[in-house]
């Protein structure tokens, strides 16, 4: 560094003495080197956020709209940015898909608008990541079958009925929209009322009535007044056959309506019924027969037909069968686990309870669910 001060030292003694004239504009900005400087920054605003990042990450896609020539419509030359009037939620992962080349979907977002999105974006949905294809895929099949019911319920309340209409599109029509008629709203309130009087009667049977004379123990309100109850039985069940046969008879496609889950309820509500009709009254079958009867209890989700919530409640259900499943998964080894623990460590104890390890699982159920 010496050396160098002392090179410059006589120049700097010449211009303070007069011999070399000073400069007095500014020293020009050092050559930079151009083959670093090939890339540059871009703005982009979405609906006034604003992102910035380099051009070559856009340029890895030339097919899409970032990575094409085609984003230059929409360049603002005053402010020097690119304006997108599109949601800024969104076009986050889609910048983070030309940053790392990996689509992921966002599952707080609807999956109607990341489609959009990705549509005007010029991205194919199907390079998502396998960590996220799965659910991508279930709830767009999801979202697919609430559109196409919500389309169906839709043509069936505001598309008005052609003059030649057959008497099966009229039926369908006030079974699926009660409000076109009387008689239709008439028997939308019958069934609903039979309905809940069935699902009282379920409960009410179990109720211990008082003993008739000479008997010490009380009897179920089922068994003593079992005529009564078999009456309201009868009268709740030839409704529920009724409607089932008549929509049966009505629908557009009848194959599609026996494999619904509506269709599947009603039947799993009215067979007992009729199977315990020809099952024999003895005590060999007994047991099935009170197991048949424990599946009257279904019917209670046939308000799901008179309820928007409820089906709001089964499609959100459906949605998330596969973390309830993992759940339930997680709650079973947990149980398994610990019963077997319980078991071995209570193993030669003398008058134990627990006998063997599914004997185990009930106080494992027990203490899991109500103590933590």
């Amino acid at each position: 560094m010496a050396a160098g001060v002392a090179t410059w030292l006589p120049f700097a003694r010449a211009a303070a003495v007069g011999w070399l004239p000073l400069a007095k504009n500014s020293m020009p900005k050092p050559p930079g080197d151009k083959k670093s400087r090939h890339d540059e920054i871009l703005i982009i605003n979405v609906s006034g956020n604003r992102f910035q990042t380099w051009k070559n990450t856009l340029d890895r896609y030339p097919d899409t709209l970032l990575g094409s020539s085609e984003k230059e419509f929409f360049f603002n030359e005053e402010t020097q940015e690119y304006f997108f009037d599109r949601d800024p939620e969104m076009f986050r992962h889609i910048l983070n898909f030309y940053r790392t080349g990996k689509l992921h979907y966002p599952r707080h977002e609807c999956i109607q608008a990341f489609d959009e999105e990705l549509a005007f974006y010029g991205i194919i949905p199907e390079i998502i990541g396998d960590c996220c294809m799965e659910e991508y895929r279930d709830r767009k099949k999801e979202n697919q079958e609430r559109l196409e019911e919500d389309t169906e319920a839709e043509m069936a309340t505001e598309t008005p009925l052609p003059p030649d209409s057959t008497l099966r599109e009229q039926l369908w029509r006030a079974f699926e929209n009660p409000h076109t008629s009387t008689m239709a709203l008439v028997f939308y309130y019958v069934t609903g009322f039979f309905i809940a009087v069935s699902v009282i009667a379920n409960v009410v049977e179990t109720v211990p009535c008082r003993a008739p004379k000479g008997m010490l123990k009380d009897l179920p309100c089922g068994e003593k007044f079992s005529l009564a109850f078999f009456c309201l039985d009868t009268a709740c069940v030839m409704i529920f056959t009724f409607e089932y046969l008549m929509r049966f008879f009505a629908a557009p496609s009848r194959g599609k309506f026996m494999r619904s889950v509506m269709s599947v309820i009603d039947v799993v509500a009215i067979m007992p019924y009729y199977i315990g009709l020809v099952m024999p009254e003895n005590e060999d079958v007994s047991g099935a027969f009170v197991t048949l009867r424990v599946f009257r209890v279904f019917r209670i989700f046939k308000f799901s037909r008179h309820s928007q919530g409820l089906r709001i409640l089964g499609y959100t259900l459906k949605s998330c069968a596969s973390e309830l499943g993992f759940l339930l998964f997680s709650l079973t080894m947990a149980i398994i686990i610990f019963a077997t623990v319980m078991f071995y460590a209570e193993k030669g104890t003398k008058d134990t309870n627990f006998t063997s390890i599914p004997a185990s699982f009930w106080y494992t159920i027990v203490t899991m669910t109500t103590l933590g």
